[in-house]
């Protein structure tokens, strides 16, 4: 009878502490689940309201990169000429108008290319493709999936350069190590309070400039 009693004990300690060790692993779970649930629907959100801008060098020789910086002015020069200002304010338009000036923009990365000494291809195109978490003056964009109008040069195997094209960072004066209050003012105007605040991360002491190469 003892023994009996002693064995149902075990048996109940045994239980009492897979169900504790279950509850411990669902709490884990939640934890760590439900926020990373809550920052993918936000980046998902934020994608669909940007366009990015990227120009990727050739390769990482200082000439390669300093030529990508050229074709970079010399595109935001023609393409802020080229849209007209409903094109600018709306991602839809300006996505459109970007598809038809394609062949344009190589054309206009071709010509600095060769003006410069060089012959290698440059294609564009408006992409969705994967970007890792970039700081753009003092806001962070979350990794994720994005539209992006891409010029690539040669090879593009060099770091690239980027900036946000809609809205208007790429067209605003972004050299400041915090984000200027009229390009904070355009993320306001076309993303959620959650998403825009979800973009500044108050613990974060150290600021990069808004132009990132990786």
């Amino acid at each position: 009878m003892w023994k009996e009693t002693r064995i149902r004990q075990n048996n109940g300690n045994v239980v009492k502490g897979l169900l504790l060790l279950v509850l411990l692993v669902l709490s884990w779970i939640l934890s760590v689940g439900i926020p990373h649930a809550q920052a993918a629907m936000l980046q998902k959100g934020i994608s669909r309201e940007v366009l990015r801008f990227h120009v990727l060098a050739n390769s990482d020789s200082l000439a390669d990169q300093e030529v990508k910086l050229k074709v970079r002015d010399d595109v935001l020069r023609w393409l802020e000429q080229e849209l007209t200002e409903e094109e600018q304010g709306d991602l839809v338009l300006m996505e459109q108008k970007i598809n038809k000036l394609l062949p344009q923009i190589e054309q206009h990365g071709k010509e600095v290319l060769r003006e410069n000494g060089f012959s290698y291809t440059v294609t564009a195109s408006l992409s969705r493709d994967y970007f890792p978490e970039k700081t753009y003056g003092d806001c962070t964009f979350p990794a994720g999936i994005y539209t992006a109008l891409r010029i690539c040069l040669g090879e593009a195997q060099g770091q690239n350069w980027w900036c946000v094209l809609f809205p208007r960072l790429c067209f605003m004066d972004c050299v400041h190590a915090v984000l200027p209050e009229q390009s904070q003012e355009e993320l306001k105007n076309v993303l959620t309070e959650e998403e825009y605040e979800s973009l500044f991360d108050p613990a974060k002491d150290e600021y990069r400039i808004c132009f990132r190469y990786f």
